[in-house]
């Protein structure tokens, strides 16, 4: 097995698509996002998964059970399993950000473009993993 070893950052300010998954092992996966400003993820909840959040660029809140929390470069967020929970982008810059969601949820390789293209074809994950 190779795992997944590669710089973030760079990753991160190379992600032009609202969704890419980097890397999906079989119990964790590794997603790049980006928003625009004004756009979000949208209110959303995973009963059995932890999601884990790591910010790169940009400012914006994140909103878990109704809580809202100003965040931007280098903040973390975890939200448990079952917790309603949505990012906004308040900047004027793209934030971009990375996700793990554990276990994996969307199908490996997967590349949403925009937020619309995500809500037209959300793409669940399929069981297969990167290696």
């Amino acid at each position: 097995m190779k795992g997944f070893v590669d710089n973030i950052e760079d990753l991160a300010d190379a992600n032009e698509a609202f969704r890419r998954v980097l890397y999906t092992g079989r119990h964790l996966q590794l997603v790049m996002m980006r928003l625009l400003p004004g756009e979000e993820i949208g209110l959303e909840s995973h009963l059995e998964h932890d999601q884990f959040f790591q910010f790169i660029d940009g400012k914006g809140a994140v909103i878990i059970d109704g809580q809202r929390t100003p965040i931007e470069d280098d903040h973390a967020v975890l939200v448990p399993a079952g917790a309603r929970h949505n990012i906004v982008n308040t900047g004027d810059e793209p934030l971009t950000f990375y996700t793990l969601y554990g276990p994996p949820e969307h199908r490996d390789g997967l590349v949403h473009e925009t937020y619309a293209d995500a809500a037209r074809a959300p793409e669940p994950f399929d069981g297969r993993r990167s290696e």
